[in-house]
């Protein structure tokens, strides 16, 4: 059983403090320790000796260790095997960017909320954005969940630190004009059907690089979302969609078939000019024209030059998928089916992100319904006048 003392003393300055002693089993080694805490009150180094003293009994005290924040998050990067190859390149390089360089000399078992909470406020300052900063958070917390499951840490600092509230980014779409448009200009480039196909069916950057013409049924008019692409250090690699949801038939507009088919033939004709064998059905279907895939980051920055040319700003990639949702919904097309077109993974994700949307349609469902009213008033008056 673990036993302790206080012991005041006065320093050189004539200055009262009192160490709170306590000897306790190691039990990892078995052998006694002594650990020292100073205080500058005795009403504070009695209930911090009462508080140590009951912790060791109960198994939840945690002796300082010299690991650090550093040590301990590159050892936690290394054994990390349940998150995927993408999310583990994010996490290290936020720890390697920020969290290491700002908390990583702070001895792991003495790291305070207070000190995770000024680290975040001086992010805020270098202007770093909120969003940023919440990324950040999220991996600190989920790294010092950790240590507290492993027995490192007693409680996990985190969840006494507020992490920046963010707003959410204005959701910026293309008008119907704005589509036409564009996509007269990209006519006059390289990715005309590419752009298309992202405003036609509102499908997700990685999953349509994705996409082999074998996924394509033209006569079916659909194609079968069931991989998406990840770049990371240079290489390319393709996994299984995150969620269920996200494996799904999108149909095609008669459109968009024939988008295809020209895109088909074009490919061919290029592949017969280069002295390459024709397009194979497990050949990509919008890769570069030796058969190896585009890279993602240069589709984004293609499309964000070609809206700024044809003056729609702030327009991004992503947001052709809002675009496609939007137009879908003012069409009354139901949030369900807009749910499946996009890979939602529930229909609570659709109504939350296009609510706006949603709540613009109730003036035209009321006026309807007034019509709908109206009519039936006017029919009976109708009759009863006969």
């Amino acid at each position: 059983m673990a036993k302790g003392f206080i012991q005041e003393r006065v320093t050189k300055k004539g200055e009262h403090r009192w160490d709170v002693v306590v000897n306790f089993k190691d039990p990892a080694t078995g052998k006694w320790k002594r650990l020292w805490k100073t205080v500058d009150g005795s009403r504070k180094a009695d209930r911090l000796k009462t508080k140590m003293l009951a912790e060791i009994d109960k198994g939840d005290f945690q002796p300082p260790t010299k690991m650090t924040v550093a040590v301990y998050l590159k050892e936690w990067l290394k054994e990390l095997t349940t998150v995927d190859e993408k999310t583990l390149a994010l996490y290290t390089f936020q720890c390697n960017k920020h969290i290491i360089p700002g908390l990583g000399a702070h001895p792991l078992t003495l790291l305070r909320a207070g000190q995770i909470q000024t680290f975040y406020s001086g992010k805020l300052q270098q202007g770093l954005s909120p969003r940023s900063v919440i990324i950040i958070h999220g991996i600190l917390h989920e790294a010092l969940k950790n240590a507290t499951k492993t027995g490192l840490l007693s409680h996990n600092p985190c969840d006494n630190v507020t992490p920046p509230k963010t707003h959410r980014r204005e959701m910026k779409t293309m008008q119907e004009e704005d589509i036409v448009k564009f996509l007269d200009e990209a006519k006059k480039g390289h990715y005309h059907d590419l752009f298309h196909m992202y405003l036609y069916t509102g499908i997700r950057r990685s999953e349509l690089l994705s996409v082999r013409w074998s996924d394509v049924d033209l006569p079916g008019m659909t194609v079968s979302v069931n991989r998406t692409m990840q770049y990371i250090k240079g290489k390319v690699s393709f996994k299984q969609p995150k969620t269920p949801k996200s494996r799904r038939l999108i149909a095609l507009s008669p459109d968009s078939c024939a988008v295809l088919k020209e895109h088909r033939l074009a490919q061919d004709a290029t592949r017969k000019d280069t002295d390459l064998p024709p397009t194979k059905d497990s050949d990509l279907v919008f890769g570069h024209y030796d058969g190896s895939p585009a890279i993602p980051d240069t589709i984004s920055h293609a499309w964000l030059r070609l809206v700024r040319h044809c003056g729609i700003e702030g327009v991004r990639l992503h947001d052709s998928r809002h675009t496609h949702a939007s137009l879908l919904l003012k069409q009354g097309v139901h949030p369900k089916v807009v749910q499946e077109r996009l890979g939602h993974s529930s229909i609570s994700i659709t109504l939350d992100t296009y609510s706006h949307t949603i709540q613009g349609m109730q003036k035209d469902a009321a006026a309807g319904f007034d019509e709908a009213i109206r009519g039936k008033k006017i029919q009976n008056n109708s009759l009863d006048s006969h």
